[in-house]
């Protein structure tokens, strides 16, 4: 009796030590002081079967090293991806579907609606479970809007009236010292120019960036500018750090960026300063949708384990403690609702931007899009060394030589 008491001790020590799984997880943070470990603890306790091993990646070599990983077979059990990566790693092979598993995820239903559309894959599967986001929207001062009498814009009609009753010369000098709006036309201003371009329809592929709607809307943008003047003069070579202060400083009543700027929007203006989505321009709307998401890889030893450790991550009280480290929003309706991050008016921009989030296309040429041709263009297209169509046919001919 003893013997088999013995034997049956031996069979369930052994059944335990196999049920319990790894899960190997890759994910990015800049700040080494990150709550990843504090939710791994919390996560175990709640399924002491599964240990989680995480890793924090350095952003600059974390697709290299994924990507090197994959193919030696050396590939984490799940890991943080962005929109841009997936359709590479789709034609690798490397992501489990993961349309089964939401579908059945008690989660689904507090997830904010339009993250899995926009988070889709390029074949039609669900790979990415989105785990934090941000969205553009406009930036307006609530001050000057006042005092002109005026209504945040819901068209570009409304746009182009407000940037032109707001630029104003209060300094006598026959100039402009306060301009309508604050256009970014340096690296990076893609998702200033996208509402009231890509709004028109617009495909990057042969013939959809060059039709007679989408000139006709790049033609009206530059119009602002090179005519009009409602931007300021800087427009052409200004980044991130200059519509920003311009905006603070009340030299530009309108300027486009996430919620990611709000603190210091808020610290600098207070209640001067609100958000409403980007207009509707051109019988459409587009604006820039920014992305974190979680994935399962195909490679991992136990994928239920993997499938619960990210399900975790993008639920509940979990998902708001992992945004309140990232200053991104968290993914799920019940943390929005409750979200103390960040102002609600800027919450509720957001949201409210998400049917019409878009991402540029997720293949190679969108780098050099991001990085060099499109400011190349815009500023030219604004100085007036190229016309507004010239500037289409040269995005286009990147995507459909």
């Amino acid at each position: 009796m003893r013997g088999a008491a013995l034997a049956a001790l031996l069979v369930l020590a052994a059944g335990t030590a196999r049920a319990e799984s790894t899960v190997r997880f890759w994910y990015h943070f800049d700040n080494p002081d990150n709550p990843v470990a504090s939710l791994v603890a919390r996560f175990e306790a709640a399924h002491p079967g599964i240990k989680v091993e995480a890793e924090n990646i350095p952003w600059n070599s974390y697709y290299d090293n994924l990507y090197t990983a994959i193919a030696g077979s050396n590939a984490p059990d799940a890991a943080m991806v962005k929109l841009f990566a997936q359709p590479r790693l789709v034609e690798m092979g490397a992501l489990e579907p993961l349309d089964d598993r939401i579908a059945g995820w008690d989660g689904k239903a507090d997830l904010q609606d339009d993250l899995l559309k926009i988070n889709g894959g390029p074949d039609g599967h669900q790979y990415y479970l989105p785990v934090q986001y941000v969205v553009s929207y406009l930036y307006y001062r609530t001050d000057l809007f006042a005092e002109a009498g005026l209504q945040p814009p819901k068209t570009c009609e409304d746009f182009a009236k407000a940037a032109k009753a707001l630029t104003r010369d209060t300094n006598g000098d026959g100039q402009p010292d306060i301009w309508g709006f604050g256009f970014r036309g340096g690296k990076g201003g893609y998702d200033h120019w996208g509402p009231f371009v890509l709004s028109a329809g617009a495909r990057f592929e042969k013939g959809g960036l060059t039709s007679q709607q989408v000139i006709a809307a790049n033609t009206w943008l530059v119009d602002l500018y090179r005519n009009q003047k409602l931007f300021p003069p800087s427009a052409p070579n200004d980044g991130f750090q200059e519509i920003i202060a311009a905006f603070q400083q009340g030299r530009t009543a309108m300027t486009i960026h996430h919620i990611g700027s709000s603190a210091g929007m808020v610290k600098a203006l207070g209640d001067k300063v609100s958000a409403v989505p980007v207009p509707e321009c051109n019988g459409g709307r587009w604006t820039s949708y920014g992305d974190e998401s979680l994935a399962v890889l195909s490679s991992a030893e136990d994928k239920d384990a993997a499938w619960k450790w990210i399900a975790f991550l993008a639920s509940g009280d979990a998902n708001v403690e992992f945004n309140k480290a990232t200053g991104q929003l968290p993914v799920t309706k019940s943390g929005a609702a409750n979200w103390t991050l960040h102002e609600k008016r800027f919450v509720d921009a957001t949201v409210q931007s998400l049917p019409f989030a878009h991402s540029l296309p997720a293949v190679s040429q969108t780098a050099d899009f991001v990085n060099t041709v499109w400011p190349a263009a815009m500023q030219r297209a604004l100085t007036g060394e190229i016309t507004p169509e010239q500037m289409m046919r040269e995005i286009e001919q990147l995507y459909a030589p």
